[in-house]
């Protein structure tokens, strides 16, 4: 136990006790154990939770092949998992195109109005004027019925199929830094291309998460395939650590979603 905590941070410890637990429920009781939405942080864990033995196995799915959060589904080995078992239903945002626009930020923050957690939802999906969203099956009775409003415009939903899902095309802009340490300020800073105390100020107000967490201790280490979100700025991955230079500075790649 304790050596499988060492592979991750103090604050993972939490979801690594819950994926224990699950994993539990399937070599007790033999049945399939549903997952609400993962982000991929906490895919990798689980991951690495069940491992490789063979008989627990887990699969992934978020209604699309590309899909950021997805729904576990672990199963013991004899189980032969559907598409069904995911229980997932798509939706498609209703409203006056011509008068509005609906942001990701004002689509997210009406959908935790409705007092749910932001575990039953998937990814929220917006390509031109088409609004669409994934939740959990057992709560899109609720949604159907009480999400009427985004901001002040009034709207309504349709359920659509998984088909019927527009996937965005998403590209990235790779490039490589140097910076004096791995600190979220520092890495930070050259991720943005802006200053150590504009990045600083970022951090302490809340507009970073790594790896959707928002932090704001900006002496945080980061790791390799760490994922960033800064407010107003965009979202990047520290894909690689590639070593320290002649002068201890460290040798960084990163990608930065377009």
């Amino acid at each position: 136990m304790d050596n499988l905590y060492q592979h991750f941070r103090k604050e993972e410890q939490p979801f690594i006790d819950q994926a224990l637990e699950w994993k539990s429920i399937i070599t007790e009781q033999y049945r399939p154990k549903l997952t609400d939405f993962l982000d991929p942080r906490e895919r990798d864990i689980l991951s690495a939770v069940i491992g490789g033995t063979g008989e627990i196995q887990v699969e992934f799915f978020g209604g699309f092949e590309e899909s950021e959060r997805k729904r576990a589904l672990l199963y013991p080995e004899y189980y032969r998992p559907e598409q069904e078992d995911f229980q997932l239903q798509a939706f498609e945002v209703i409203y006056p195109e011509k008068f509005t626009s609906i942001g990701h930020r004002q689509l997210l923050g009406s959908l935790m109005g409705l007092g749910l957690k932001r575990e039953k939802f998937g990814d929220l999906l917006i390509s031109g004027e088409t609004v669409q969203f994934i939740c959990a099956k057992e709560i899109s009775n609720y949604v159907h019925m009480q999400f009427t409003q985004v901001g002040k415009t009034k709207v309504t939903v349709k359920e659509i199929s998984l088909g019927c899902i527009q996937s965005p095309d998403k590209h990235v802009e790779r490039k490589d830094e140097i910076v004096s340490s791995l600190r979220l300020d520092v890495v930070c800073s050259a991720m943005i291309r802006q200053s150590r105390q504009k990045s600083q100020a970022l951090i302490k107000s809340g507009a970073v998460k790594v790896n959707w967490r928002t932090l704001e201790d900006p002496s945080f280490t980061l790791e390799e395939n760490d994922y960033l979100s800064v407010r107003g700025y965009g979202r990047y991955q520290l894909t690689s650590i590639e070593g320290k230079t002649k002068k201890d500075k460290w040798k960084l790649s990163i990608e930065k979603q377009l």
